[in-house]
């Protein structure tokens, strides 16, 4: 009978196949939750490395409405748009000393002016393409010389020139031309106090 198999001398062949089965089966799984591990670590990692944009700020600051603002990030903004942006970098640790916004809280401030247009700061006084716009102050309300730029430059790129009505407002008006890597969003009211 060479066809028949004999059962009894198959077991160790069959418990052998069934643990290596059982073993592979570990195995992967083992994969799976290590990659799966790994994965939620580097997601952890890329948060704190570089932390995702707010989708919500309050603005404390009377220069724009008072209240909580919805941040669209990657809405590139038109004029007259309101803009969640940073304060540009030399300028940080000034407004931080001075009390005017903390260190890392963003602004919140109205789009004047976009590529193509022509800024000028004569003085104390801020013209957009040839047209009078804005004052400026020299010094602060506690008697601190404000920072200033002066000149005519035309914005290229992606560059926006952020400006309040108020002259105390911090804005363009004292440090120029705001690049893209300070825009946070696009910013709308969703509640005013």
């Amino acid at each position: 009978m060479k066809g028949r198999r004999d059962r009894a001398g198959d077991a160790p062949l069959l418990a052998w196949g069934d643990a290596l089965r059982a073993d592979k089966t570990r195995r992967a799984r083992l994969r799976r939750r290590v990659a799966v591990t790994a994965i939620g670590i580097a997601i952890l990692l890329a948060c704190a490395a570089v932390p995702p944009a707010p989708r919500l700020v309050w603005n404390a600051s009377a220069s724009a409405p008072i209240g909580l603002y919805r941040v669209s990030p990657g809405a590139w903004p038109e004029p007259g748009d309101m803009v969640i942006a940073r304060v540009p970098e030399r300028f940080r640790r000034l407004a931080a000393e001075r009390r005017y916004l903390p260190m890392n809280v963003p602004l919140v401030k109205r789009v004047a002016a976009y590529a193509g247009d022509e800024v000028c700061a004569l003085g104390t006084q801020i013209f957009i393409n040839g047209r009078w716009i804005a004052e400026r102050r020299v010094v602060d309300v506690k008697g601190r010389a404000m920072p200033s730029w002066s000149g005519c430059t035309i914005l290229r790129g992606r560059q926006l020139f952020l400006l309040m009505d108020s002259p105390a407002s911090f804005d363009g008006r004292y440090f120029g031309p705001t690049e893209a890597s300070d825009i946070v969003g696009k910013g709308r009211l969703l509640w005013r106090r």
